[in-house]
């Protein structure tokens, strides 16, 4: 993994975005009426469940989707936008960058969570908020952003924060 450092990040991402794939996701971090946190397991690291945007679905209704997809819920409110992220990996050979629209969302948690495997998710869970820490020790830098933007994560020092 590494960080550019640029004066003027709008600038130099749209010049990335006109030389690779592009792909917009959207996704949820998930509170239950208990005040607890929904987590998905997938390739081996705790992640937060999202998906790709179907073409015509709008962002927010890819978002509710797909967590309800992946974890086998039913979200009951859908919130404020919290933030995007961005992050690259290769596909078949090809870079792709993939930009994901968080969204903070209810559920009243009492379904049995249900990991969606075709998606490689193996195991979905509910964390309490001060009990976080296999997900802060076994994540990834987007994950840990939405976190750090949601006050979950305030006692890690962020890459790159001044």
């Amino acid at each position: 993994m590494f960080y550019i450092k640029t004066a003027n990040a709008k600038v130099y991402l749209k010049a990335i975005k006109k030389n690779i794939t592009l792909i917009e996701a959207a996704g949820g971090l998930v509170m239950n009426t208990k005040g607890q946190y929904l987590f998905i397991y997938r390739n081996d690291k705790w992640d937060l469940p999202k998906g790709k945007i179907e073409k015509e679905e709008k962002v927010k209704e890819a978002a509710v989707r797909e967590v309800e997809e992946e974890c086998g819920i039913k979200v009951s409110e859908l919130g404020e936008k919290i933030c995007k992220t961005y992050h690259v990996y290769v596909n078949r050979g090809e870079v792709v960058l993939k930009k994901t629209h968080w969204f903070a969302m209810t559920s009243k948690g009492k379904e049995k969570l249900k990991p969606q495997k075709e998606e490689g998710i193996t195991d979905v869970r509910w964390f309490e908020h001060h009990h976080i820490e296999p997900i802060i020790e076994n994540t990834f830098p987007s994950i840990m952003d939405v976190l750090h933007k949601e006050k979950l994560v305030t006692n890690k020092v962020m890459p790159l924060s001044e």
